[in-house]
């Protein structure tokens, strides 16, 4: 079987896209659905995002997913339905090997990325590791957290560094210190625009400036782009408040594909 991960990032651009969290199996088919068409009028490559569990919630009354199984099969259920590679985030060593049966990417959630029992054993699975770049972390560091893997399977995300409490900001020299670790390096344009704990319990965020921010990224140089999207966020089960919506993904593909034209 083809790596279509490898493919992905050989055609210079690709797109990690869905919901936060696994909310239901209609909702994952639904939104990959969507994308999936949009991407492939583009020749954008495509890969479904979507986690199983969110082992970092604020508040324990906070939704944190279905879980290892149930949304494992949510996931497997994406793949055979589109035939489009999937991400999930893990958060423990005995998650690895269960995921990494279904997972194409599995993605080492910023809060984790120094964890290093949890980036060899995703990186012995043979899949693709997404390491988010923690929001304490210079981007400088993320060479040497890559290195741990030992592998060539390896890509770097860009998701914002705290500034003051319950903020985020981007500096887009980030994108351009990681690409010279020659790993790939994506932007994550939705976390990007967290406000962690700014509801109280759950974290808000400001969607309004998630295109704007994509925008710049890819021109600045970018080998992919991360969003989470949703049919309606506001009624989304986690990041409600900062996750953007689905009939926006449209507005958002044609737009930083005329920036990728340009830079041409």
């Amino acid at each position: 079987m083809p790596d279509i991960i490898s493919e992905a990032v050989k055609s210079g651009f690709f797109l990690i896209a869905g919901p936060c969290v696994v909310e239901s199996e209609e909702l994952c088919l639904q939104v990959a659905d969507s994308v999936k068409q949009l991407c492939d009028q583009r020749n954008i490559p495509y890969v479904f995002k979507a986690s199983f569990k969110k082992a970092n919630r604020l508040s324990a009354s906070s939704y944190s997913g279905p879980g290892l199984d149930q949304g494992l099969r949510a996931l497997e259920r994406v793949k055979k339905e589109f035939g489009i590679p999937v991400l999930t985030d893990i958060h423990e060593t005995s998650e690895v090997n269960s995921v990494g049966e279904v997972a194409d990417i599995l993605q080492i959630p910023a809060f984790l990325c120094r964890q290093t029992d949890l980036v060899v054993a995703a990186s012995k699975t043979g899949r693709w590791v997404n390491i988010k770049k923690g929001q304490f972390l210079a981007p400088e560091d993320m060479g040497k957290l890559a290195a741990k893997a030992d592998s060539d399977k390896i890509m770097l995300t860009e998701r914002g560094s705290s500034f003051g409490y319950r903020n985020l900001v981007v500096d887009f020299r980030a994108l351009l210190i990681m690409a010279e670790t020659n790993y790939p390096v994506l932007f994550d344009a939705t976390h990007s625009l967290q406000l962690p704990g700014g509801g109280g319990a759950v974290s808000t965020g400001q969607p309004q400036y998630i295109i704007p921010m994509a925008r710049a990224a890819v021109a600045v140089g970018i080998n992919g782009l991360f969003v989470e999207t949703h049919p309606e966020p506001s009624k989304a089960l986690s990041d409600a408040g900062a996750m953007l919506p689905l009939n926006r993904m449209e507005k958002l593909l044609d737009e930083i594909n005329a920036i990728r034209e340009a830079r041409r």
